[in-house]
């Protein structure tokens, strides 16, 4: 019944952009900053396009296909060889795939000479169109603080003219980036780049003179919400890697009971949005 003729097929006799599988997870190979191999516990999506006229696909194929890589170590380049396997085990006219895993890298405390690890919620997107053409996406969420110059100027304003104690807010905030990529990038390239945009990223290891340091780079880079966005855009768009990105920041607002949220987009025509 599966493959069975047009006929069969229940509904509009018209193409699917992807059918396929969500969420099978497999232990993948991923190269971190120091040059070390290691096994991420990863959550895959893949899809290929389903033509009209066809009644479905066997989805334990897609399975089957992709273990034949699972020894590789994965990079957003590799998914285009296990694209190309998709459509012709398939047979089908295009292929998507998404490698999703939290990344570890080490990150030293602002003062007391302490180091943890921070996670990064990362994912790995090829997608092969009918002619084959490959395009390779990096998608990272990346968690900053981020305090609001008219809470401090409100503050100020307070001590000066009131002698009242008076504390400006923050809060935990997150950029969601998508990248798409000309060529390869390391991942922890990306995240530097978007370290080096905030200034502010949230901490892992906290003793009283890193909290005070916090305080201080906060107080340093204070930013709306749109100011961390063309931030990043003004770092990501000198990337020549890098052929075309979406940013979205949303600020977890502490004072009011909604967040505040920018997108931005490098523009290019066609391109994400």
């Amino acid at each position: 019944m599966q493959n069975g003729p047009a006929s069969m097929i229940e509904g509009a006799n018209v193409p699917i952009q992807q059918v396929g599988i969500s969420g099978f997870k497999l232990p993948l190979r991923f190269e971190l900053e120091t040059g070390e191999i290691t096994t991420l516990e990863s959550a895959i999506e893949g899809y290929v396009g389903l033509q009209a006229g066809k009644k479905g696909i066997n989805m334990s194929r897609i399975i089957r296909t992709f273990y034949r890589f699972k020894e590789d170590t994965f990079t957003p380049a590799k998914l285009e060889e296990i694209l190309h396997a998709y459509k012709q085990d398939l047979e089908s006219h295009s292929a998507f795939l998404k490698i999703s895993f939290n990344y570890p890298m080490e990150q030293q405390s602002l003062r007391s000479g302490l180091s943890g690890y921070q996670y990064y919620r990362v994912s790995f997107e090829g997608r092969v169109d009918e002619v084959d053409n490959f395009a390779m996406f990096m998608h990272l969420d990346f968690e900053y603080s981020s305090a609001c110059p008219c809470s401090y100027e409100l503050a100020e304003h307070a001590r000066a003219t009131r002698e009242i104690v008076a504390i400006p807010h923050s809060q935990r905030s997150v950029a969601n980036i998508t990248v798409q990529l000309k060529r390869e990038m390391p991942l922890h390239e990306l995240i530097q780049s978007i370290r080096d945009s905030l200034k502010t990223e949230t901490q892992v290891m906290v003793k009283r003179e890193d909290e005070q340091a916090f305080a201080e780079l906060n107080g340093a880079y204070q930013k709306f919400v749109e100011d961390a966005a063309r931030l990043i855009y003004e770092k990501l768009n000198k990337d020549e890697r890098i052929y075309d990105f979406l940013v979205r920041c949303a600020h977890l607002e502490s004072l009011h009971s909604h967040d505040a949220v920018s997108r931005i987009c490098k523009g290019v025509p066609g391109g994400l949005r």
